[in-house]
């Protein structure tokens, strides 16, 4: 069995690093992105632990627009393109910490191959604010003067916009841990398809749906478990989840979650150190 961790970063090098380190297995493989915007220069360095590639095509991110997905798409391709079977690919953010040794990862993805791990919820029944995210048109993914009002004027003018091909749509988090043939059958559907690339790339946080979406309209339907073991906190509200530190480590310990986001050091230094210490035993 061999895994790939994708690790889409922008952020702290050296956080990214102690993720790596602490994860880290012989059978494991480590793909990173640096966002395109970014300078790469003080990323490469984690070259030099064993198993850590770059991605090369990289893609210029834009927070909860389309591009996000293209460039997941990107990284999807090249890993595959490398020709290594792998059972799963592992999508993480370089805010994301490891919750359980490299020996019990190993072991929760050995013992569910075949299972495709994605959280999702239906959104047309039960996420309506996420319906409003496809309905409306954005502009989020463009870059000119005058977008806001222009997209106000668009949607005044416009009918509700519809998915293609009648699709049910799903959606929830923008993290998951499937099969490279789920995550290519997403990338060649959407990629392959101008409707369905005009539809998601005018729409707000495509990340959070394309996937489910798509997948959940599948022959990969009955393989989908609807959880993707991140322990995230939504309670301050908001379009991004609190940062966690120390005072999060009782919650996150009785929790059965294999990563926990969004760390961000150094406010969250305390709070891996005593996951380190107390829940991979590293000290």
């Amino acid at each position: 069995m061999r895994i790939a961790h994708l690790i889409l970063t922008y952020t702290d090098p050296y956080q990214t690093e102690r993720a790596i380190k602490n994860m880290w297995h012989a059978d494991f493989d480590f793909y990173i992105h640096v966002d395109k915007k970014f300078d790469i220069k003080p990323h490469l360095f984690l070259k030099e632990i064993p198993n850590v590639y770059f991605i090369c095509d990289r893609v210029d991110v834009k927070w909860a627009g389309f591009n996000t997905v293209l460039a997941t798409f990107k990284c999807i391709m090249e890993i595959v393109e490398t020709g290594i079977k792998y059972d799963f690919i592992n999508f993480l953010s370089g805010q994301d910490y490891p919750l359980k040794s490299a020996l019990e990862l190993w072991d929760f993805f050995f013992k569910n191959i075949g299972k495709e791990f994605l959280s999702y919820r239906d959104i047309k029944n039960d996420w309506k604010e996420g319906l409003l995210r496809m309905e409306k048109y954005y502009f989020t993914n463009l870059n000119f003067k005058g977008k806001t009002f222009l997209e106000k004027v668009v949607n005044f003018i416009m009918p509700k916009r519809k998915i293609p091909y009648d699709l049910h749509p799903y959606g929830k988090s923008m993290f998951w841990m499937l099969s490279p043939d789920a995550a290519m059958y997403v990338a060649h559907r959407v990629q392959n398809d101008v409707k369905l690339v005009n539809f998601f790339s005018l729409c707000w946080g495509s990340d959070e749906f394309v996937f489910q979406t798509i997948l959940l309209n599948s022959p990969y339907k009955n393989n989908i478990v609807n959880e993707n073991y991140r322990y995230i906190d939504w309670s301050l509200g908001g379009a991004s989840p609190k940062i966690l530190d120390e005072s999060d480590f009782h919650s996150i310990s009785k929790s059965n979650m294999l990563f926990a986001r969004k760390l961000n050091f150094p406010q969250s230094t305390k709070l891996a150190d005593m996951i380190d210490t107390y829940l991979l035993k590293l000290k």
